[in-house]
């Protein structure tokens, strides 16, 4: 019976004791495998950097490079409309600045890109044309309500961008161009707001309910390109009235310069702020 009664023990223990390694277990595995898989933090950091000879070149330094680019296609041809659509003094300066400033940080990405080997987009993409297409079929007083609130939204948006590129990127290039964008995009929200038709409330919404917007598809790491086409000049869409003249995009991206100048050499003086 004693002997029974031993081995019983034996048993229940040994049970006990199997369902306390496989609770620990349980317990241990989540915690292993997730500092042991790929695609987090410092990991995903690391695999989509690539190196340059200017530093470290990220996914998101990439993506800004295409959204300097990408505003320039659409801001400044919307700048060269409102300086002769405007009704009012103000909204033509405004247009003046988003030409002077866009012609300047789109010379500036171009080289950027170039010696970085960066493939840049030619055409603005869908939403910047329905911003367009909205801008092209409204008139009189109504044009100009649409144009400072539909630019000084879009200005905000990339404003946030700027200063997170601007902090943390490790490329010295992506780093001036995020200093030459900040004090551009600063002025355009500036000279937007200085035309009193700006609806602090309706942007103030928009900001409350905007979901996270989709990243734009960075370019392929550098390496040899082939240049991209010349742009095509943004239209009307066929159901605008009465029509808009056209107004001419910036330059294709240009190929690298066949010699290379001191880092900071070839960089254009900034334009004045002043109004």
């Amino acid at each position: 019976m004693r002997s029974i009664n031993s081995r019983r023990l034996f048993s229940g223990t040994g049970l006990i004791i199997a369902a306390l390694t496989a609770t620990l277990a349980a317990l241990v595995f989540p915690i292993w495998s997730y500092a042991d898989r790929s695609g987090t933090g410092a990991d995903t950091l690391n695999a989509t950097t690539v190196s340059t000879r200017f530093g470290p070149l990220s996914a998101l330094d990439r993506e800004f490079v295409t959204k300097v680019r990408l505003a320039g296609l659409w801001e400044l041809p919307a700048g060269q409309q409102a300086e002769e659509r405007g009704t009012t003094k103000a909204v033509r300066t405004a247009g003046e600045h988003l030409v002077e400033g866009h012609t300047f940080l789109d010379a500036r990405v171009r080289d950027v890109a170039a010696r970085l080997g960066l493939e840049l987009p030619n055409q603005p993409n869908d939403q910047q044309r329905a911003w367009l297409d909205t801008l092209n079929t409204t008139r009189s007083g109504e044009y100009d309500r649409q144009f400072a609130n539909i630019l000084r939204s879009a200005h905000g948006k990339v404003f946030g961008l700027v200063a997170q590129i601007r902090a943390n990127t490790r490329n010295s290039l992506v780093r001036d161009l995020a200093d030459d964008a900040n004090t551009t995009v600063l002025d355009h929200i500036t000279v937007l707001e200085d035309t009193g038709l700006v609806d602090f409330d309706a942007l103030a919404q928009e900001a409350a309910s905007a979901s996270a917007p989709p990243l734009t598809n960075s370019p392929a790491p550098p390496g040899p390109r082939a240049s991209p086409s010349p742009p095509v000049p943004a239209r009307p869409s066929p159901t605008a009235r009465p029509p808009s003249p056209t107004y001419s995009l910036p330059p294709a991206a240009s190929s690298p310069p066949p010699e290379e100048q001191p880092e900071g050499a070839d960089k254009k003086p900034r334009k004045s702020e002043g109004r």
